[in-house]
């Protein structure tokens, strides 16, 4: 197990952690929280051996296999395939072992390493992989692509296939789901939760959290401090603690007088009720979950935008894609004030192209799209962070978009963003993925939008960040239309799900929990289609049996190699025999003087029939074994 004893650690003159003792058993599954910088990567650094504690000390079991996301991008001319595989070490020690026995024409090595590779499951590992490229939402002849072709992101997928692919006994996982979208979330969940390893993961999916680990451990002031259960129960355990102060419990309720006045509007609305019922539920959880994060330093809201047309924004007919590839067909859609829109769907099925199309940076290929004249988007896309400029400061981008504004009017702004103090006049530069994040939608919030699109908006926020971010959504009175892998988001600011799929976009006949099962189906569908054309077209069908057919050789070798060398010893005892006949056929061997040669090459015949006997039984069981392993 691993086991924390009196560990106190420090990050230059900060102390992280101080006298923390726990232990972590087998098999268990631990969820990491805490605030930004509060030490989560650093406690996972620890437990790889990148760094030492300053006092106490840290063991785990020797014969350990540690496996981890690489953080660096790699750029290989490698298939993806075979860099997935290169995750299992073991795996390719013996491969590498084999060819070396193969071209040593070691017979008696080559059966023992393929019987390593047997008990290690060596022979199925490509199709592993192809799973968990699948998984993550790799097209089939993707996996063929160099390593080097994909974007960042998609790197990043492969090497959290690369982690998975090790038969690891511990495995460490950072915020797994920050560029995945949430078909592969809820693959990866199902995964994690089969793991039979021990898992440390860190995220700020709360969902997520929930559905895979069975205890948190939550580093606030310098400890860490276990609890049972899932990340919920650890959020009502800590809300009862926080809410025995009273103004931490005054704020709980404001907060949740918020979610209601939200909730009552929905009901309002709702045409569903099972959308309605959804909804409640939200509004149940929100009165466990607020008073847990009343200590957040983030408070903002939408300030009321200066019109709400109606409608903001419509799509007549409209047709998108990319060069030759159409990618959504006569879409038709509405965008009025009050609108909360979830947009669901496969990778690759259309979403951020149905969001850039409404966002105007794509052109339509056919139909139209008609602005309202005071129509005022606020975009969020990964792409945003990018634009921010590295040498200026939180401040000076906020005095770009308003130059007029007093400095502590903005200051103050910023301070609910986690901006406050001298970190409002710090370079962009050194900022985390984070809060880099958390800048562009200060940015967005400031311009007052009426129609809010929001591509993966979380990725890199933290829970804390995620439910102010929740909050302020609830009380947008524009539209919004938003693409998150986080369903905890989705639940507690939409009231209306749209699936893109198909080429179309149309209402989706359920709430997420429906999700995950229209996916089965789908995935089932898929496998069915594949399997058809594949009977058809043969081309799969011959590519698999060829690397059946060469795993098949791969593992027969060792017995064609005993069969080669006995062929070559029967030659050898056979030429041996008819030399020995020919000599006892010499009429002169059978004089008396030369009686004991006689008896000698009497000697050595029976001895060579006797050998070579035994060799050609050899060569029959051999040859019988072979024959019947390869029909």
């Amino acid at each position: 197990m691993l086991k924390f004893d009196q560990l106190s650690l420090r990050r230059g003159p900060r102390l992280l952690f101080e006298e923390v003792s726990l232990s972590v058993h087998p098999g268990q599954k631990l969820g990491i929280t805490g605030a930004n910088g509060s030490g989560k990567s650093s406690l996972l650094a620890l437990v790889r051996g990148e760094l030492k504690p300053d006092s106490g000390d840290f063991s785990l079991p020797a014969r350990w296999v540690i496996s981890q996301v690489l953080q660096e991008m790699p750029d290989s001319e490698a298939p993806a395939i075979d860099y997935v595989m290169d995750g299992d070490a073991e795996l390719r020690e013996v491969q590498t072992a084999l060819i070396a026995a193969e071209q040593a024409d070691d017979g008696a090595r080559q059966a023992q390493l393929h019987t390593w590779l047997e008990a290690i499951d060596g022979y199925s590992a490509r199709s592993r992989a192809a799973r968990l490229l699948d998984g993550l939402g790799f097209a089939p002849e993707q996996i063929e692509w160099p390593v080097a072709q994909f974007s960042g992101g998609w790197r990043m997928r492969l090497n959290l296939a690369r982690a998975l692919m090790s038969r690891s006994d511990l495995l460490l996982l950072d915020e797994p789901t920050n560029h995945l979208d949430l078909d592969a979330v809820l693959w990866l969940e199902s995964w994690l939760r089969s793991y039979p390893g021990t898992l440390l993961l860190i995220s700020h999916d709360r969902e997520f959290l929930d559905a895979v680990v069975g205890q948190i451990a939550h580093i606030e002031r310098g400890r860490i401090q276990l609890y049972g259960g899932n990340y919920s129960a650890f959020e009502r355990v800590r809300a009862e603690q926080l809410s025995q102060q009273q103004a931490a419990y005054a704020k709980q309720q404001r907060e949740i007088a918020h979610v209601r006045s939200f909730v009552d509007r929905f009901r309002a609305k709702a045409t569903k009720a099972r959308q309605a019922q959804s909804r409640l539920k939200a509004l149940e959880r929100m009165q466990e979950i607020a008073p847990a994060h009343v200590d957040s330093p983030f408070h903002f809201g939408f300030a009321e935008p200066d019109a709400l047309p109606h409608p903001l924004l419509q799509l007549e007919k409209l047709s998108a894609g990319y060069g030759e590839q159409r990618i959504l067909d006569s879409v038709g859609l509405t965008l009025a004030p009050g609108d909360r829109i979830g947009l669901l769907g496969r990778n690759g099925a259309g979403k951020s192209t149905l969001i850039r199309l409404l966002a105007g940076e794509l052109a339509p290929q056919g139909g139209r799209r008609k602005p309202a004249k005071h129509l005022h988007i606020g975009y969020f896309a990964q792409h945003q962070l990018e634009q921010l400029r590295p040498e200026d400061s939180p401040l000076q981008h906020l005095l770009r978009l308003d130059p007029k504004a007093s400095e502590q009017s903005l200051r103050d702004f910023l301070g609910g963003f986690g901006f406050a103090a001298e970190r409002a006049l710090e370079p962009v530069a050194p900022l985390s993925g984070g809060e880099k994040s958390r800048l562009v939608l200060a940015l967005l919030v400031y311009q007052r939008p009426n129609l809010l699109l929001l591509d993966e908006p979380t990725n890199h926020l933290d829970l804390e960040m995620r439910q102010a971010l929740a909050q302020a959504l609830q009380e947008f009175s524009g539209a919004m239309v938003i693409v998150s892998h986080d369903r905890s988001l989705l639940r507690s600011t939409c009231d209306q799900l749209l699936l893109v799929a198909g080429g179309r976009v149309e209402p989706f006949d359920g709430d997420l929990d429906d999700y995950p099962k229209w996916l089965t189906e789908q995935r089932g569908t898929q496998v069915a289609t594949e399997t058809a054309e594949a009977k058809v077209h043969g081309a799969e069908a011959r590519r698999d049996r060829k690397r059946q057919e060469a795993e098949q050789r791969r593992r027969l070798q060792p017995q064609r190699n005993r069969l080669q060398k006995l062929e070559q010893e029967l030659e050898h005892l056979q030429r041996h025999q008819t030399e020995l006949e020919q000599r006892l056929a010499d009429p002169e061997l059978y004089e008396e003087s030369r009686k004991p040669e006689l008896k000698q090459l009497l000697a050595d015949k029976a001895e060579c029939d006797r050998a070579l006997t035994e060799a050609e039984e050899a060569w029959l069981e051999t040859s019988e074994t072979l024959e019947q392993s390869e029909g």
